[in-house]
Parts: C-alpha cells; structure tokens; sequence
C-alpha cells in the first residue's frame, strides 16, 4: 500500500499543478488530482508557492481547511468510487449525486461521512467501520 509522508504527498500537488499550468502531460492520478484543483480555486494560491505553503500547519481550531488534506479526500473518494470498495459506496453516491445535483457537491457529502468515519475509529482506537460511513451516507440522501 502507497503511505506517502505529508511532504510527499503534499509535493504531488505541488507537481501536479505545475505540470498543468504548463501544458505538460499529467499522469492518470495527476489528472484525477488536477479535476479536484481545478474546482476548488480557493487552493491554487497554496499550489502556486510551494516554498510558503509546502510546511504550513492548517488547523480545525483556527477554522482552517487543509488544502491538501481536503483534496487528498477527493483522490481517496475517486478511488472508492472507481473500484466500488466498500462495496455499495458507488450506489450510494449515485443517490447523493441525484439529490445534490452535482457530482462535487456529491463528493463532499461523501467527504463528511469519510472524515466521521475516521474520527470516530481514531476516537474509539478502532479500524474505519464502513456501517458508520453508509448511515452517515444514507442520512444525507435522505434514506
């Protein structure tokens, strides 16, 4: 299993995006990772200056979102999606998509109910409970 250090992954975004501001050819992931970027242009600042941003800490208690946590949420999620683990996450946002209306708006739903998900395993010291990630999904669509 790939567990990139912060620096490492952080450095893919990083590359990513300036691989795309150049015209450059992107890899596969680069490419997932480039859609995510892309839709949020709140980040390109952090993605533009690596040397200011490569070692910022974002936190929770600041009110603070993570740009790189947040868009390796969205690779995590693709991810998922494209290989339907845990089984029935695909239907499920399919569900969410269709009430949404839009497939981002969709993937932060998504986005909430992995973060519970995690929270709630890190709190109890426990592994990521799948039953918790789908009540979490079927509570926003609406089941």
């Amino acid at each position: 299993m790939f567990q990139p250090t912060r620096d490492q992954a952080r450095q893919f975004f990083f590359d990513a995006w300036a691989k795309y501001r150049a015209g450059q050819p992107l890899s596969d992931l680069e490419q997932i990772a480039v859609a995510a970027i892309v839709e949020h242009p709140e980040y390109h600042r952090f993605l533009d200056d690596p040397e200011r941003y490569r070692d910022r800490d974002w936190t929770p208690e600041a009110a603070e979102t993570n740009p790189f946590l947040h868009l390796s949420m969205h690779l995590a999620i693709r991810e998922q999606l494209s290989i339907d683990q845990p089984p029935g996450i695909r239907a499920r946002f399919e569900a969410l998509r269709a009430k949404a209306g839009s497939e981002h708006d969709a993937l932060h739903a998504v986005m909430e109910c992995l973060g519970e998900m995690i929270w709630q395993a890190q709190r109890q010291g426990a592994v990521p409970d799948a039953a918790v990630y789908f009540d979490c999904l079927d509570r926003f669509a609406g089941r």
